[in-house]
């Protein structure tokens, strides 16, 4: 038996050692983080770091993007909406993804069916997403939107344990 301190198999077939987690966890610090320094951290030269770096970005395991405040770039709402599906919940996911004011979106078991994180420019945007968007996907039986007033906490930084 493997020890999971030392391998873990991901839901897509990828494999992280400890060094690959320890590179994950440098680069969630610091997303711009040199290849030189997390070599220095992980143990790796500054090479063998760039081809694990691209390794993981090829396989899905992670990306590396830039997070913005939504009220910086002009988007003055966002909303969580839960939904109720009849019928194939995958078909209404896939067509959920497809939205540009959508930007998460998770199959649940519970209430709801599908839970949908939107990013609006205000109110009336918030309002045309909802009732000409999503409640017009065929399937979609049932919306709940939970409006955010003020954001508390978003972080990226949860290791890879």
């Amino acid at each position: 038996m493997v020890s999971r301190d030392r391998v873990s198999e991901r839901s897509n077939g990828a494999v992280l050692d400890d060094v690959s987690k320890a590179i994950i966890e440098q680069l969630q610090e610091d997303g711009r983080r040199p290849y030189s320094a997390i070599g220095k951290a992980v143990g790796l030269s500054e090479a063998a770091v760039r081809q694990r770096v691209q390794r993981l970005l090829e396989t899905g395991v992670m990306q590396i993007v830039a997070v913005t405040d939504p009220l910086s770039v002009g988007f003055t709402r966002a909303a969580m909406i839960g939904v109720r599906v009849e019928g194939d919940m995958e078909d209404v996911a896939d067509a959920l993804e497809t939205m540009a004011e959508v930007d998460y979106v998770v199959i649940t078991a519970g209430s709801y069916d599908i839970l949908v994180e939107v990013v609006c420019e205000d109110d009336d945007h918030l309002l045309d997403v909802i009732n000409r968007q999503i409640r017009a996907i065929p399937g979609v039986r049932h919306t709940e939107s939970f409006v955010y007033l003020k954001l508390r906490k978003q972080i990226y930084s949860w290791g890879t344990r």
